[in-house]
């Protein structure tokens, strides 16, 4: 949810323009400042960023994102097998070759997981062999398994929304026939038609990025003496929670849109935390970086809100019910400004709160105020150390 200055909400970041009177508050009775989750060098990624952010520092863990993704979907990796992310994109369909097409949305309009795994069986006809094999994962986001395959370097297709992909292909031929030949096979699907005449963009074809191998994570308990839980309705989370041996809940309705079971999300924090007597809990929501992709002011600063009023607040209010001392961290991964649509490795603002050390200050949360109070955790694994009190 962090973000730059916009004009039109008179220099204000999303953040600050925002109603989020819970999270101001638990920002003056609390600790805020910035952090650094993305090292100097790494792109800025989701998994690069929750890595850092739950504590495993990216530069030591990280093998690639979409090996994460199949984690979290049950896809049998092999030692020697490269996993990649496989995207339903919605390209142009006006110009004569592939390569003049142009990316309109990353995500074909939040495509169901339920069309999608129609589309992937018509993909899977065509292109699956013994040695690349697909997998259905959550809305858009899927997995193609390349036996004996390489790490090679993919674009990921919302660092490029609406310009031509020609040179933002695969090198690797396979790789980038397989990419075409689903154009062919997607562009005049019934269930594409159809949402052309709804006025949704089509899923017509496959973008393959975020090549990697099978990760190898520590323990969450081992690591910190703590158990562990995550929820979230993204693959990548629910990867990395199996790769650190936490609890995945899956809620249902949770679409990591929008228009989620924030709800939903929120009681199964509270019931983890205080009828399954588990330790930590990471409560994930993946709706202000979507409206950042989609480039919609509006919709980012409704999804914060969302944040604020449908999750934090009631949290809070569950936590003190059922007479619980707690900390809680609030954070963003990394930002998703508005103006470019895509991911940066700039610093993000936290909010550190201990129910038991009410502190007494006047600040708000958001960018601003955040690095006005000169507090940086330079190192953005080491943060979830201070709200553990390891640190």
């Amino acid at each position: 949810m962090a973000d730059h200055s916009i004009p039109e909400l008179n220099g204000m970041t999303p953040l600050e323009y925002a109603n989020t009177p819970k999270m101001d508050e638990l920002a003056a009775k609390g600790t805020i400042g910035m952090v650094h989750t993305i090292p100097d060098g790494m792109k800025p990624g989701s998994d690069t960023a929750n890595l850092s952010v739950l504590g495993y520092d990216p530069r030591k863990y990280y093998s690639g994102r979409s090996p994460l993704e199949a984690l979290s979907i049950g896809v049998p990796m092999k030692d020697t097998d490269v996993a990649l992310r496989c995207n339903f994109v919605s390209l142009s369909e006006e110009e004569a070759a592939y390569e003049e097409r142009h990316i309109i949305d990353h995500s074909s309009s939040e495509i169901s997981t339920e069309d999608c795994a129609v589309l992937l069986d018509a993909v899977k006809k065509e292109l699956e062999t013994d040695r690349f094999k697909f997998y259905l994962g959550t809305s858009y986001r899927h997995c193609l398994i390349w036996d004996k395959g390489e790490v090679v370097d993919l674009v990921q297709p919302h660092d490029v929304l609406g310009q031509v992909i020609g040179d933002k292909l695969p090198e690797n031929e396979m790789l980038r026939e397989m990419m075409k030949k689903s154009y062919d096979i997607l562009v005049n699907h019934p269930i594409n038609v159809e949402r052309k005449k709804k006025g949704l963009n089509p899923a017509n074809s496959c973008w393959f990025w975020g090549a990697g191998t099978k990760p190898a994570l520590f323990p969450f308990r081992d690591k910190f003496g703590k158990t562990g839980a995550m929820i979230s309705a993204v693959d990548l989370l629910k990867g990395i929670a199996v790769g650190t041996s936490m609890k995945v809940i899956t809620v249902e309705g949770a679409t990591g849109g929008l228009e989620t079971n924030y709800e939903g999300k929120t009681k199964a924090a509270l019931d983890v935390l205080t009828k399954d007597g588990y330790d930590f809990v990471y409560v994930h929501l993946e709706g202000p970086d979507e409206m950042g992709h989609q480039g919609s002011t509006e919709k980012k600063i409704a999804a914060i809100q969302n944040l604020d009023q449908k999750v934090i607040a009631p949290l809070v209010k569950g936590l003190e019910a059922a007479g619980e001392d707690f900390r809680m961290l609030i954070l963003p991964d990394h930002p998703t400004p508005i103006e470019l649509r895509t991911h940066t490795a700039e610093n993000v603002p936290y909010i550190l709160y201990d129910s038991t050390n009410i502190q007494n200050h006047t600040w708000h949360y958001n960018e601003k105020e955040a690095m006005a109070t000169g507090t940086l955790v330079s190192e953005g694994h080491k943060l979830i150390e201070q709200l553990l009190q390891l640190a």
